[in-house]
């Protein structure tokens, strides 16, 4: 009877401690036995997306973007011009010095007018970029030391060096990586392709190739060796270069004796030249030159931006050298048409075509 006592006095006391667990409810964290853990309202939405990119620019470093780029510091005018054709003008907090100099910022993004410079590549303002907080610096290859100190600082940057025509295509498309804009820069590629293949079909039966002298930005005793991309323009526009020989991918001085040795047709002077047309027709040393002559001296467009470099609008300095070198293969009135194109699609403005001419 002791015995079974015992047994009964166990089974009471496994009984109450039962119905005091149950009276307290389940510890936190914990499903009572038999049911299923309730979904956590949320919990996928709530866990970080990895929004990182990855790209290699143009000085073959790989650098890594974490998370959204919002704010943009661009270094370099051409970087600045092709992130207002990617639709990139409202993300840019700080851009290169002597904005007020570039007409396309004034007619297509004027609030650029008014952000902070950083300089220029010969100055470049480091501890004015880093102030800015941007996500993302994009900068002309040669400040890489600046990139490098950037970085170290959790800065991404990436280099960009557009010297060639696909060098610009492979610029425009690193961009877009690099901030999600790979539609739009897509697009803006094809547009060049295509513009390229066009004026190579203008071009290839054209059998007569006058000889044309770039001249320099700085002063007409400069020019366009072969390897700057400025000699890719003539080129492509069916003419000869007479720098060809000379080696160099900046603008090169030469004397006077040289440039009569070449006795060019065609003279071009560049959009941000500083002299003028009258200048060049004006001396007297180079009176006996062909193109002087047969006053044949072009200057490109001043009201939009400098066609002869690798911005994305180059293709209508191909486009307008073309017009100079062979009118009859390419009127005038066409050239103004495409630029009015180019620039409603890509840039959303409405320009003066009477701004174009020779």
């Amino acid at each position: 009877m002791r015995k079974l006592s015992s047994k009964l006095l166990c089974l009471l006391l496994g009984l109450m401690l039962i119905a005091s667990l149950a009276a307290c409810g389940s510890p936190a964290g914990q499903t009572p036995a038999g049911q299923q853990p309730e979904a956590t309202q949320g919990s996928e939405a709530t866990e970080p997306e990895n929004t990182a990119v990855t790209v290699t620019d143009q000085a073959g470093r790989q650098v890594v973007i974490e998370g959204p780029v919002e704010k943009i510091v661009s270094g370099y005018y051409i970087s600045s011009s092709a992130c207002i054709a990617l639709g990139l003008g409202d993300k840019l907090v700080g851009i290169e010095a002597k904005a007020a100099s570039r007409p396309i910022y004034a007619m297509a993004a004027p609030q650029l007018l008014d952000l902070p410079n950083v300089g220029s590549a010969k100055e470049f303002n480091m501890e004015g970029c880093i102030a800015l907080e941007p996500d993302l610096v994009i900068l002309p290859k040669r400040l890489k030391d600046s990139a490098a100190t950037m970085e170290e600082l959790g800065i991404p940057v990436i280099l960009v060096s557009p010297e060639s025509h696909q060098e610009l295509v492979d610029m425009i498309s690193l961009i877009g990586q690099a901030v999600g804009a790979e539609e739009r820069a897509a697009k803006l590629i094809g547009y060049y392709n295509d513009e390229l293949a066009a004026v190579a079909g203008l071009t290839k039966d054209i059998s007569e190739k006058p000889d044309v002298y770039m001249a320099g930005n700085s002063a007409y005793l400069t020019t366009a060796p072969k390897d700057m991309y400025q000699a890719s323009l003539i080129a492509a526009a069916g003419g000869v270069n007479v720098a060809e020989a000379m080696a160099g991918d900046n603008w090169t001085d030469v004397s006077y004796e040289q440039i009569i040795a070449m006795d060019p047709e065609i003279i071009v002077i560049p959009a941000e030249a500083g002299y003028s047309k009258e200048d060049v027709l004006a001396d007297p040393q180079l009176a006996q030159i062909t193109a002087i002559k047969e006053d044949r001296v072009y200057q490109m467009p001043k009201g939009f931006e400098a066609w002869d470099s690798p911005v994305p609008s180059c293709t209508l300095g191909i486009r307008w050298l073309l017009n100079a070198l062979h009118e009859d293969v390419y009127p005038l009135a066409e050239l103004q048409a495409d630029a009015a194109g180019f620039y409603k699609e890509f840039y959303g403005i409405d320009i003066d075509t009477a701004l174009i001419g020779k």
